[in-house]
């Protein structure tokens, strides 16, 4: 299930948990603000999806928030022919088109509040084959908000994932082996 949730998550340029980074390092003509240093709760939701909603914390800092958008940077150039960020009246607007695994999708986001207290990501994807092979159109919601210092336990970097699943971001590379590379097109 984590690697389902994992996969799934860099298919839909990483729209489940790593959203912000991901967005944050497609800008090219913007870049989005670094959130301020504390909690975040960030809650998934994806209408008629099969994959229930998701509730993560995520304890960060900026150094954090730009080492992750460095991170997630070089992955997101592999696999993103188009990534577009754009700031606009009300917040940013980004587009890409990614391929993973041999599967095309297309995302226009829009992405509206502060950095400071809470944020809404909206995205709505197409892919070109889904997981029954016909093509796949998805709208998913980040509502995410800050909550207060990090716990105790926490240190900049940690995520908290339904389940308790605990990572750090800057442990990713500890994840290669569960998130399969992208195919060669």
């Amino acid at each position: 299930m984590m690697r389902k949730l994992l996969s799934s998550g860099f298919c839909g340029c990483a729209f489940y948990g790593f959203a912000l980074a991901l967005l944050a390092s497609a800008a090219v003509a913007e870049e989005l603000p670094v959130r301020k240093a504390g909690l975040w709760e960030m809650k998934i939701v994806r209408p008629g999806a099969k994959l229930p909603d998701m509730t993560m914390q995520h304890c960060t800092d900026p150094t954090t928030d730009k080492e992750m958008n460095n991170s997630v940077s070089p992955l997101a150039k592999q696999i993103c022919s188009k990534q577009d960020v754009v700031k606009t009246a009300t917040g940013y607007v980004s587009d890409s088109v990614c391929t993973v695994s041999g599967v095309s999708m297309t995302t226009h986001a829009e992405i509206v509040g502060d950095f400071n207290s809470g944020y809404t990501v909206t995205s709505k994807s197409h892919s070109d084959k889904g997981p029954t092979g016909a093509p796949l159109d998805t709208t998913t919601t980040i509502e995410a908000k800050w909550v207060g210092a990090c716990k105790p336990d926490q240190k900049p970097g940690d995520i908290v994932m339904p389940g308790g699943f605990k990572l750090n971001v800057k442990d990713a590379e500890k994840l290669k082996g569960l998130i399969p590379p992208p195919k060669a097109n």
